[in-house]
């Protein structure tokens, strides 16, 4: 839900109009579910090579494990729905950061690649479950007026969180003279790469601890008296007229079935409603540009073609800071220039950058481990790899996640948003898994496959993507 609709502006107007610092706090807390979504998927970067080596792992088996976390993200958020409105928003989050800390502990001391995999899968799950949640938690507890800014709070600790990842691998790796060799305790640095996740996983869990429960939850659950006082904490507002017509509203936009199951995404003629195709392929876009082939292989991908290791750790981190900083770029527009209009750009820019990234790589001598990048191609290519970023950190990074908090009406949000993000982690495991193999056919044809998704993406969101900048949650319809 959001906290003001046209049917009781006129009774919340004043405080109830305005984010307070509460508001911010708040998302922020469920926010930090973004950030080990970004962490736990990201910091796979600096072990891979120690992985494929400790293990003695093929080209297939590093591509599993790699991915594999992506598998059990899918499961994850293919359940949230069903956790968050049975348990509740605030309890679904502290189950995530069980699964996560978990997951840390288990991968950076696993005794082969299966046990890794399993691990991996396991906070999996807990970054599926966070990824839904957050973004529907936050959604449900910002004003119309900033929500936009509000929800790009997820991507934003989604970016920081592959940033501090690429960080911390590469002092690790710094720290202990190279990614395979031990470190503390008797580890090698990639063990500790993994293991570091578990402070941020913990972090998680307390702070969720402080932050109120979703008014619309409450409300379908028969506790209105509970959802007032979420209300009048969150936005100030005092005015029981105002306080009861948002109760109402809130009321009348939920159906009386509060679980709603996926035959509420059916439409009358028997198929999935529009608006949910609309948020499978807005998901599923968003992975088949391959963004994170950069986030996952950049440090593999820079080696192979030429930069040292320690210039390869240096520009994957630099890579991740530039997407934080774009990032925030896009939480200031994203209220001022819609959504929609975000898309497009991006999707132009990413069809160009792309497109020159598999140009450059046509130019590449010798193959495999002795790949190269004659001058200037090898800086083309980083160029284009960055701008590539600056376009997705701009649109597809931030938008999609505010879109899937947001397009849903009140009545399938939870499952819709489910399937959607379901759909995106399987998308983005199918990209992550087949990169090593496409790298092997030629990196050229990957970076070109990619750009033609991106191409096919600017003509959905011109033909199937609607503007939802300032329309309050209640008034979205199927």
């Amino acid at each position: 839900m959001n906290l003001n609709t046209p049917t009781s502006a006129g009774a919340a107007q004043g405080d109830g109009e305005r984010a307070t610092a509460r508001v911010v706090l708040i998302a922020a807390a469920a926010a930090i579910g973004g950030f080990l979504f970004g962490f736990d998927t990201a910091v796979i970067n600096g072990a891979v090579d120690a992985v494929r080596m400790s293990f003695g792992l093929g080209v297939a088996q590093i591509g599993l494990a790699v991915s594999c976390a992506l598998l059990g993200s899918a499961l994850g958020a293919w359940y949230a729905g069903q956790l968050a409105d049975r348990l509740g928003r605030v309890r679904t989050m502290q189950v995530a950061a069980l699964f996560l800390v978990l997951s840390a502990q288990g991968a950076g001391l696993a005794h082969n690649v299966w046990h890794l995999v399993v691990w991996r899968v396991v906070g999996g799950i807990g970054v599926g479950v966070a990824s839904v949640i957050a973004p529907a938690y936050i959604a449900e507890v910002s004003p119309a007026n900033v929500r936009g800014r509000l929800g790009s709070m997820q991507q934003l600790a989604i970016v920081l969180g592959i940033f501090v990842a690429l960080l911390s691998d590469a002092w690790l790796a710094s720290t202990a003279g190279g990614e395979s060799h031990l470190l503390w305790l008797g580890l090698e640095a990639w063990r500790w790469m993994f293991l570091v996740a578990t402070v941020p996983a913990l972090i998680y869990g307390v702070m969720v601890l402080g932050v109120p429960e979703s008014p619309r939850y409450l409300v379908a659950r028969g506790r209105p008296a509970e959802a007032k006082t979420v209300l009048a904490k969150v936005l100030g507002m005092h005015s029981d007229a105002a306080l009861d017509a948002k109760i109402n509203d809130i009321t009348h936009s939920l159906r009386v079935e509060y679980r709603p199951t996926l035959r509420d995404l059916r439409s009358p003629s028997g198929g999935l409603l529009p608006i949910v195709w609309t948020g499978i392929l807005l998901s599923v876009f968003q992975q088949f540009v391959g963004i994170n082939v950069i986030f996952y292989y950049s440090k593999t991908l820079w080696h192979s073609v030429g930069f040292s290791d320690a210039d390869s750790f240096t520009i994957s981190v630099a890579t991740s800071i530039l997407n934080v900083l774009v990032t925030l770029v896009a939480i200031a527009l994203v209220d001022r220039i819609g959504r929609k209009p975000l898309l497009l750009i991006g999707s132009a820019g990413m069809t160009i950058t792309l497109g020159l990234m598999a140009l450059c790589f046509s130019q590449a001598a010798g193959s495999g481990a002795n790949l190269s990048l004659p001058a200037p191609w090898g800086m083309i290519a980083l160029v284009a790899a960055n701008a590539y970023v600056v376009c997705f950190g701009l649109s597809w990074g931030p938008m999609v996640w505010v879109l899937l908090g947001e397009m849903f009406p009140n009545s399938i949000r939870a499952i819709a948003l489910a399937v959607a993000a379901a759909a995106q982690w399987i998308a983005n495991f199918a990209i992550t898994s087949t990169f090593p193999w496409l790298a092997e056919v030629g990196l050229a044809f990957a970076y070109g496959l990619y750009a033609l998704f991106a191409l096919i993406s600017l003509l959905f969101v011109m033909r199937a993507v609607r503007e939802t900048r300032g329309i309050e949650l209640e008034d979205m319809h199927a």
